[in-house]
Protein backbone atom coordinates (compact mmCIF):
# COMPACT_ATOMS: atom_id res chain seq x y z
CA UNK A 1 0.00 0.00 0.00
CA UNK A 2 1.19 3.35 -1.14
CA UNK A 3 1.28 6.36 1.24
CA UNK A 4 -0.38 9.40 1.17
CA UNK A 5 1.75 11.66 -0.73
CA UNK A 6 3.19 14.62 2.12
CA UNK A 7 3.21 18.19 1.46
CA UNK A 8 7.02 18.20 0.98
CA UNK A 9 6.71 15.52 -1.65
CA UNK A 10 3.73 17.24 -3.30
CA UNK A 11 5.98 20.63 -3.22
CA UNK A 12 8.65 19.02 -4.50
CA UNK A 13 6.85 17.23 -7.53
CA UNK A 14 5.72 20.78 -8.16
CA UNK A 15 6.70 22.37 -11.78
CA UNK A 16 5.02 25.28 -12.24
CA UNK A 17 2.25 26.16 -9.56
CA UNK A 18 1.57 25.68 -5.73
CA UNK A 19 -1.77 27.80 -4.64
CA UNK A 20 -2.66 27.75 -0.91
CA UNK A 21 -6.08 29.36 0.07
CA UNK A 22 -6.51 29.96 3.59
CA UNK A 23 -10.24 30.69 5.05
CA UNK A 24 -10.29 30.16 8.66
CA UNK A 25 -9.41 32.55 11.20
CA UNK A 26 -7.00 30.66 13.18
CA UNK A 27 -5.07 27.85 12.79
CA UNK A 28 -3.15 25.42 15.69
CA UNK A 29 -3.65 27.70 18.76
CA UNK A 30 -1.42 25.01 20.46
CA UNK A 31 1.84 26.60 18.12
CA UNK A 32 4.33 27.92 20.30
CA UNK A 33 5.17 30.83 18.11
CA UNK A 34 1.73 31.62 18.70
CA UNK A 35 1.21 31.62 22.42
CA UNK A 36 4.98 32.97 23.03
CA UNK A 37 3.31 36.18 20.53
CA UNK A 38 -0.09 35.81 22.84
CA UNK A 39 1.81 36.21 25.90
CA UNK A 40 4.25 38.91 25.02
CA UNK A 41 7.02 36.71 25.61
CA UNK A 42 10.17 36.62 22.79
CA UNK A 43 10.45 34.23 20.11
CA UNK A 44 12.85 33.50 18.02
CA UNK A 45 11.28 32.19 14.77
CA UNK A 46 14.61 31.89 12.82
CA UNK A 47 14.77 28.12 13.71
CA UNK A 48 11.04 27.77 14.11
CA UNK A 49 10.86 28.94 10.43
CA UNK A 50 13.81 27.48 9.02
CA UNK A 51 11.63 24.08 7.74
CA UNK A 52 9.54 26.12 5.99
CA UNK A 53 11.58 28.96 5.09
CA UNK A 54 14.09 26.24 3.23
CA UNK A 55 11.28 24.26 1.64
CA UNK A 56 9.58 26.88 -0.36
CA UNK A 57 12.95 28.84 -1.44
CA UNK A 58 13.65 25.55 -2.70
CA UNK A 59 10.61 25.17 -4.62
CA UNK A 60 11.05 28.49 -5.84
CA UNK A 61 14.47 28.71 -6.66
CA UNK A 62 13.27 25.60 -9.23
CA UNK A 63 11.13 28.03 -10.92
CA UNK A 64 7.80 26.95 -9.35
CA UNK A 65 5.70 30.51 -8.35
CA UNK A 66 3.99 29.53 -4.52
CA UNK A 67 1.13 31.82 -3.84
CA UNK A 68 -0.88 32.16 -0.52
CA UNK A 69 -4.33 33.86 -0.29
CA UNK A 70 -5.77 34.84 3.08
CA UNK A 71 -9.80 35.43 3.90
CA UNK A 72 -10.06 37.21 7.17
CA UNK A 73 -12.87 38.57 9.30
CA UNK A 74 -12.26 41.66 10.06
CA UNK A 75 -11.84 42.98 12.77
CA UNK A 76 -9.14 40.09 12.72
CA UNK A 77 -8.45 37.43 15.25
CA UNK A 78 -5.79 37.53 17.74
CA UNK A 79 -4.11 34.25 15.61
CA UNK A 80 -4.87 36.42 12.18
CA UNK A 81 -3.15 39.36 14.44
CA UNK A 82 -0.21 36.56 14.54
CA UNK A 83 -0.16 35.46 11.40
CA UNK A 84 0.24 38.85 9.69
CA UNK A 85 3.58 39.67 11.66
CA UNK A 86 5.31 35.96 11.03
CA UNK A 87 4.07 36.45 7.57
CA UNK A 88 7.82 38.07 6.55
CA UNK A 89 9.35 35.49 8.34
CA UNK A 90 7.49 32.52 7.56
CA UNK A 91 6.80 33.08 4.20
CA UNK A 92 7.64 36.51 2.13
CA UNK A 93 11.14 35.08 3.35
CA UNK A 94 11.29 31.79 1.38
CA UNK A 95 10.16 33.53 -1.50
CA UNK A 96 6.25 33.20 -1.48
CA UNK A 97 3.60 36.00 -2.58
CA UNK A 98 0.68 36.40 0.24
CA UNK A 99 -2.43 38.35 -0.19
CA UNK A 100 -5.24 39.42 2.04
CA UNK A 101 -8.85 39.32 1.52
CA UNK A 102 -11.42 41.02 4.38
CA UNK A 103 -13.93 38.16 4.09
CA UNK A 104 -16.57 41.02 3.46
CA UNK A 105 -14.85 41.52 0.23
CA UNK A 106 -15.48 37.67 -0.74
CA UNK A 107 -19.35 37.41 -0.41
CA UNK A 108 -20.22 36.75 -4.27
CA UNK A 109 -17.31 34.22 -4.80
CA UNK A 110 -17.65 30.69 -5.19
CA UNK A 111 -15.21 29.27 -2.54
CA UNK A 112 -14.70 25.04 -1.66
CA UNK A 113 -15.60 24.23 1.73
CA UNK A 114 -12.29 23.50 2.74
CA UNK A 115 -8.85 25.44 2.83
CA UNK A 116 -6.74 23.73 -0.19
CA UNK A 117 -3.33 23.68 -2.44
CA UNK A 118 -3.25 23.29 -5.52
CA UNK A 119 -0.49 21.81 -7.39
CA UNK A 120 0.29 22.59 -10.90
CA UNK A 121 -3.25 22.51 -11.91
CA UNK A 122 -3.83 19.14 -11.59
CA UNK A 123 -3.69 18.10 -7.95
CA UNK A 124 -5.73 19.74 -4.73
CA UNK A 125 -4.62 19.24 -1.36
CA UNK A 126 -7.96 20.09 1.23
CA UNK A 127 -6.83 20.81 4.58
CA UNK A 128 -9.34 19.31 7.53
CA UNK A 129 -9.70 21.33 10.89
CA UNK A 130 -11.27 20.93 14.24
CA UNK A 131 -13.34 23.78 15.11
CA UNK A 132 -10.74 25.01 17.25
CA UNK A 133 -8.26 25.14 14.32
CA UNK A 134 -6.20 21.69 14.61
CA UNK A 135 -5.45 20.02 11.61
CA UNK A 136 -7.16 16.68 11.70
CA UNK A 137 -5.98 15.50 7.52
CA UNK A 138 -6.43 15.99 4.67
CA UNK A 139 -7.96 15.23 1.54
CA UNK A 140 -6.21 15.05 -2.02
CA UNK A 141 -8.19 15.40 -5.35
CA UNK A 142 -7.35 15.08 -8.73
CA UNK A 143 -11.30 15.28 -9.91
CA UNK A 144 -11.45 18.09 -12.76
CA UNK A 145 -14.57 19.80 -11.57
CA UNK A 146 -13.10 20.01 -8.31
CA UNK A 147 -9.38 21.36 -9.54
CA UNK A 148 -11.51 23.87 -11.88
CA UNK A 149 -13.50 25.22 -8.82
CA UNK A 150 -10.30 25.31 -6.64
CA UNK A 151 -8.33 27.01 -9.32
CA UNK A 152 -11.12 29.74 -10.41
CA UNK A 153 -11.77 30.27 -6.70
CA UNK A 154 -8.11 31.17 -5.85
CA UNK A 155 -7.41 33.32 -8.88
CA UNK A 156 -10.96 35.43 -7.65
CA UNK A 157 -9.56 35.84 -4.44
CA UNK A 158 -6.45 36.71 -5.48
CA UNK A 159 -7.13 39.39 -7.95
CA UNK A 160 -9.29 40.77 -4.99
CA UNK A 161 -6.64 40.63 -2.73
CA UNK A 162 -4.48 43.32 -0.71
CA UNK A 163 -0.82 42.69 -0.85
CA UNK A 164 1.23 41.82 2.59
CA UNK A 165 3.06 44.89 2.37
CA UNK A 166 -0.12 47.01 2.51
CA UNK A 167 -2.70 45.14 4.40
CA UNK A 168 -3.08 46.09 8.19
CA UNK A 169 -5.01 44.30 10.12
CA UNK A 170 -7.94 46.13 11.58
Amino acid sequence: MNAAPTLDELLGRCTRSALHLEMRDGYGYSSPGYRAWLEGKPFDRTEFDAPWVNLIRRTVERGVGVRRARIVSEPVSDYVRYEHSATPHANLAGGELVRWLPRQRASDLALPGNDFWLFDEQLVRFGLHSGNGEATGYELSDDPAVVKLCATAFEAVWERGIEHVEYQPS
